[in-house]
């Protein structure tokens, strides 16, 4: 699979349609959100450590659903305010384990790690949609007559909710809250901070979700975005819906969203990546108003990017 010179990418702003109403879709969405409670019910993990406190938080996100997040939180006084970081997993994946939270709540920060809805993690999805809801979530709803079925508009709210509910926690200093995520992580730490004002740091890395039409056109055969060859072979061979499967694509796509970002941004991607192409990245990136930093590694691909880690850590110590 072939892409842009690093040149080209720079300049590169997206070649899939953003829908006429989408400013009114996301307000409306928010306004949804606004009328669900920040309550949520702390469990103490198995899991603890000298040095934090580790918690399942359930929360109920719109639609009902009973969503599951994983707390690490510093062991100090409660009247003591710190950072604190929203993460955000990878496709079809969860949490994750413990260790990289207490490592950041060694240092000080609250973390609260999302389990998306009905992937790896213990989140439910319970929204019914009219369509296919197999090979994949990107396109769970797009068959439904409304387009608020969209199963992705539904988890960029829960990283909303996510980071309100962190926002509001005892020990934490709301004005010094970021988001972080690698792949779909990545994606949700950039739809969170678009529809988020308040988050301060984005760590972006090698995001999905962006540019649906350009991963298509590039072959999506081994790509995480394979689910658009599928929804076209069996859904509509001929490709007769082509144009309006793309522009209803168009609402939870980050490129579309990129521009209302205010936090400042960190933004990863590795040149080689045949995942999640550089150019579908790029496409989001170029739209960032905000002030932005790009780390970019040329030889490496959808992978373990050296030295990140340690960026990253520094990156939210300066919050």
């Amino acid at each position: 699979m072939g892409d842009m010179p690093l040149e080209q990418l720079k300049a590169y702003s997206g070649s899939s349609p953003k829908p006429e109403d989408f400013d009114a879709y996301w307000e409306r969405a928010l306004a949804e959100l606004e009328r669900q409670p920040l309550d949520y019910e702390l469990v103490p993990a198995s899991f603890q450590s000298p040095v934090a406190e580790c918690f399942h938080l359930y929360f109920t996100g719109v639609g009902g659903a009973r969503v599951h997040a994983k707390l690490a939180r510093p062991i100090r006084s409660s009247a003591d305010q710190g950072p604190a970081m929203a993460m955000f997993h990878g496709y079809s994946c969860d949490s994750g384990d413990w260790f990289d939270k207490v490592a950041y709540a060694a240092h000080g920060m609250t973390v609260l790690a999302l389990d998306c809805r009905g992937q790896g993690g213990l989140s439910e999805d319970n929204q019914p949609v009219k369509g296919t809801t197999i090979r994949g979530q990107i396109i769970r709803g797009l068959d439904d007559p409304d387009p608020d079925k969209l199963y992705y508009r539904q988890v960029f709210l829960d990283t909303v909710q996510t980071v309100r509910i962190l926002m509001a926690m005892p020990g934490v200093d709301e004005d010094r809250v970021g988001v972080y995520g690698c792949s779909q992580g990545g994606a949700l730490a950039a739809a969170c901070a678009a529809l988020e004002p308040r988050v301060k740091l984005a760590v972006s890395v090698y995001p999905f979700l962006s540019d649906y039409k350009r991963a298509w056109e590039l072959g999506a055969t081994t790509s995480a975005y394979e689910e658009l060859v599928y929804y076209f072979r069996w859904f509509d061979p001929n490709h007769l819906r082509e144009e309006g499967v793309f522009r209803r694509l168009g609402y939870i796509d980050i490129s579309n969203l990129a521009d209302r970002i205010r936090a400042k941004v960190l933004f990863v991607t590795g040149l080689a990546d045949p995942v999640c192409p550089p150019s579908t990245q790029f496409a989001a990136y170029n739209r960032i108003a905000a002030e932005k930093e790009l780390l970019v590694y040329p030889e490496y691909g959808h992978e373990y990017l050296p030295g990140l880690s340690d960026r990253t850590l520094k990156a939210f110590l300066q919050l």
